[in-house]
């Protein structure tokens, strides 16, 4: 008797978590099904005007286009975008606040030594929208004409040549530093709270260089302001494909790239996950956000949530290694 009623209780307990699965499954369906009711909110770890405000922005046009609901754009920069990326882990896991996430986000956890969230567990992915490469580049009159001529200045003058970022580790600062690791150059990086500013300091002839995002300086590259010496990737941007690589420029075994992608909060439903990351690829997809972003350098990526997760966890574990090679400590 004592082992049947011990069977009667796992198969009742068994069906009591059957149950609440299904529930939670069903009610996951019916929120998709409504989802969204109101406004979205894009949290951008960044200030207004740079390259990732920019799509941003454009996103957030197509997808309110798509969705029928408006997509307010919440510009929450600093510390090295941990400020916007920790309101997204605090936010409600209902899927109506969103954050775009870049190439900080797998930069933070080997550049910090406490985060005040876990980025592998306070984030839902949702997509991967973009890669790009990140464009080393000078002023118009600046007597560096290659990368060439950039590594024989910095080693003439350890510590003299400047570069600028949008923050530090950022893609801008790190691309920075695995440019001074591997071609042996002292060069001083100054950090800003964005990239218009960095890039305002650079045309005016406050900083030398930056490794700006293809987003960032297309524009500047189109009107003469600036010069590019070489993209950052291992092979040439199919947009800019008269800029050398920083590898084949003089830097053997360089690569680095900017990235975009689209967070929930860890908890979301996985019906709403769907339902964004649908939606999104639709935006992706669309002539309007290609024409509008294509010529940023960017290459459409797109794809289930899990290509963003596959993508960011290895993008973590690389540059983790890199940081500790190039003797960065955690602060």
């Amino acid at each position: 008797m004592g082992l049947l009623r011990a069977r009667h209780g796992l198969h009742a307990a068994a069906g009591a978590v059957m149950s609440v699965l299904l529930n939670a499954s069903l009610m996951g369906s019916a929120l998709a099904q409504n989802f969204p009711e109101r406004a979205l909110r894009l949290i951008i770890p960044f200030p207004a005007g740079g390259g990732t405000d920019l799509i941003a922005r454009v996103l957030g046009q197509g997808l309110s286009g798509e969705i029928g609901q408006p997509v307010i754009i919440d510009n929450r920069p600093g510390a090295g975008t941990i400020i916007g990326t920790d309101a997204e882990a605090k936010a409600p896991p209902d899927g109506y606040t969103l954050v775009v996430a870049t190439f900080a986000n797998a930069a933070n956890p080997g550049l910090k030594a406490k985060l005040p969230y876990d980025p592998e567990k306070a984030f839902a992915p949702v997509i991967l929208l973009a890669r790009s490469p990140n464009v080393l580049v000078v002023r118009k009159e600046s007597p560096v004409k290659t990368v060439a001529d950039l590594i024989a200045s910095a080693k003439a003058k350890p510590g003299a040549l400047n570069y600028a970022s949008q923050g530090i580790g950022t893609s801008a600062h790190l691309a920075g530093e695995l440019f001074e690791s591997l071609a042996g150059a002292d060069i001083t990086h100054v950090p800003y709270r964005g990239a218009s500013q960095a890039l305002n300091d650079l045309i005016s002839g406050q900083v030398d260089m930056m490794f700006a995002t293809a987003a960032a300086v297309s524009s500047f590259l189109e009107a003469g302001n600036l010069r590019a010496l070489g993209v950052t990737t291992a092979q040439r941007s199919p947009t800019q494909k008269d800029i050398p690589t920083i590898a084949e420029a003089g830097v053997p075994g360089y690569a680095a790239e900017s990235w975009y992608g689209i967070y929930a909060p860890a908890g979301t439903p996985r019906a709403i996950i769907d339902r964004l990351n649908s939606v999104i690829n639709k935006v992706l997809q669309s002539q309007d956000f290609r024409k509008r972003t294509e010529p940023e350098g960017l290459v459409i990526a797109g794809g289930a949530p899990e290509a963003l997760d596959t993508y960011f966890k290895g993008e973590m574990i690389r540059w983790k290694k890199a940081i500790a090679d190039a003797g960065i400590k955690p602060d």
